[in-house]
């Protein structure tokens, strides 16, 4: 078992700010500290300067320690945005421009992929890796987002943990790259990292790195995982049939079963926990992003109260972020819809909160279509987890009760993780029930699960219609709504 009387650090590099959190074994938060991130958008290109990382954990972290001078440092682990890759030379230093999560430049490239046999999406890291090699030529040597921090801390280029390595090709079945298809592609030798399991001891803080981040020299540094599964641990849904419904930017399922979820679409995939069980899930486009493009100065709590009086909203959203879905269809021609006319400002708010509400109801009606078990609890983490309007409205519209822990933050994932794979012993599932509080359950109120039964049938039916939802998952859908309300 880990040290009770440790700190345990968590780093998480998101899209908007890295976050690092110092958390005692049985969930106290000793310190926190964050430094904003900046990237450049255009059209569907995502960049960031990956030295800007480094910086920004320099920032955090000393923040975060400072709180709790003379606690010791257990360990630390790193989660990174999902599909965020770059290429680097052979001491790791940065020899391209990070390509976010959600760049969309190597459609092409995925597309090769998958007629190599390779189940990828259009923004996975492989087909980017192939877009930059592209770009940037051969003798480089790819790097997933945490990789780059982790060997500033260190002082050597790290092996991938298997969790990012998952979208660049990965196989966790076998606990290989498939190098036949790879090969096809014509992806060189060097190119690709080794790879471990996330809790694997990677190497310790190096004085360098200490004496630039406060993190004292010697700290063990373990293997993380995506910043998805790191919400997903500090959920603690990490039991057969538990789920995690991270609200961020965009939204993103995850669960703990004993098997993998097979889905032939590939919309659903699955990470693996670093005891060997299956997490599956998927990353949607739809999600908080949307508030802020339609309302970018608006305040949410008073928005909020505005929208309780449109339940339900005269307009009906699918409140797609960005172009293209993901999870839980794959559309890439979906543009974000808007059914009905909203009721100004405030009814136009609603049906966005409301939205994302349906689509989250989709995916979950989607994995149920897969045979996915749903049985143990549901947590809502992310930003969106701030909102206690959206949280019991999403519980009314779901039909089943979410717990809501006092951290929502993937930072506290990773601490466990680190906590976890310091130990060298016992589970994870046990390590993060020790660690992760719940604040509160929240119940769903059957009158407002009814009430939102028309609208989500009439968005379900205008995504099949549109040819993006297929038809038999949309008649699923509206089968489990006839049970869940109660209708012949």
């Amino acid at each position: 078992m880990a040290d009770e009387g440790a700190g345990w650090l968590g780093v998480d590099l998101g899209t908007q700010s890295v976050r690092v959190l110092l958390v005692t074994a049985d969930g106290r938060v000793l310190g926190s500290g964050s430094a904003p991130l900046s990237g450049r958008r255009d059209g569907v290109r995502h960049e960031q300067d990956p030295e800007r990382w480094w910086s920004a954990l320099c920032t955090a972290s000393r923040a975060a320690l400072g709180s709790a001078p003379g606690v010791p440092v257990g360990g630390l682990a790193v989660c990174g945005t999902s599909g965020t890759v770059l290429l680097t030379d052979g001491s790791g230093r940065p020899g391209s421009p990070a390509l976010m999560y959600d760049d969309g430049r190597a459609a092409a490239e995925a597309a090769r992929a998958r007629e190599a046999g390779l189940a990828v999406q259009d923004t996975w890291a492989l087909p980017k890796a192939l877009w930059l090699l592209g770009e940037y030529g051969p003798g480089l040597r790819l790097a997933h987002q945490p990789d780059l921090v982790v060997t500033r801390l260190t002082g050597e280029p790290p092996p991938a943990d298997s969790s990012h390595a998952l979208k660049t090709g990965y196989d966790l079945h076998g606990e290989a790259w498939p190098e036949a298809a790879l090969a096809r592609l014509g992806v060189p030798p060097g190119l690709l990292p080794d790879v471990v399991r996330p809790g694997t001891h990677l190497g310790e803080v190096s004085p360098t790195a200490a004496d630039a981040t406060g993190i004292p020299a010697g700290t063990k540094v373990l293997a993380g995982m995506t910043d998805g599964c790191a919400a997903q641990i500090a959920s603690g849904a990490l039991r057969p049939g538990s789920w995690n419904s991270v609200l961020g930017t965009t939204l993103v399922l995850k669960g703990a079963t004993c098997d993998p979820v097979r889905d032939p679409t590939g919309v659903v995939y699955n990470h693996r926990a670093p005891d060997g069980t299956w997490l599956p899930g998927g990353a949607s486009s739809v999600g908080a992003g949307a508030l802020t493009a339609h309302f970018p100065d608006a305040d949410p709590a008073a928005m909020d109260e505005r929208a309780a009086a449109f339940e339900p909203s005269r307009a009906v959203a699918y409140p797609l972020v960005s172009p293209g879905e993901r999870f839980p269809f794959r559309a890439p021609d979906a543009t974000p819809l808007v059914l009905g006319e909203p009721e100004g400002d405030a009814g136009l708010w609603a049906a966005l909160l409301q939205g994302v509400g349906f689509a989250e109801r989709l995916c979950l009606d989607y994995l149920h279509h897969l045979g996915a078990p749903l049985d143990g609890p549901l947590t809502f983490t992310g930003g969106g987890a701030r909102s206690r309007y959206w949280n019991q409205l999403r519980a009314d519209i779901l039909g089943r009760p979410a717990r809501i822990p006092e951290q929502t933050e993937p930072a506290l994932g990773m601490a466990a993780l680190a906590a976890y794979g310091a130990s060298g012993a016992g589970a994870l599932a046990d390590v993060t029930e020790r660690m992760v509080r719940v604040r509160t359950v929240l119940e769903p109120r059957p009158d407002r699960t009814a009430a939102f039964a028309e609208p989500y049938a009439r968005l379900v039916e205008a995504l099949r219609e549109r040819g993006w939802l297929p038809a038999p998952v949309a008649e699923h859908a509206l089968t489990r709504l006839h049970v869940d309300t109660g209708e012949s």
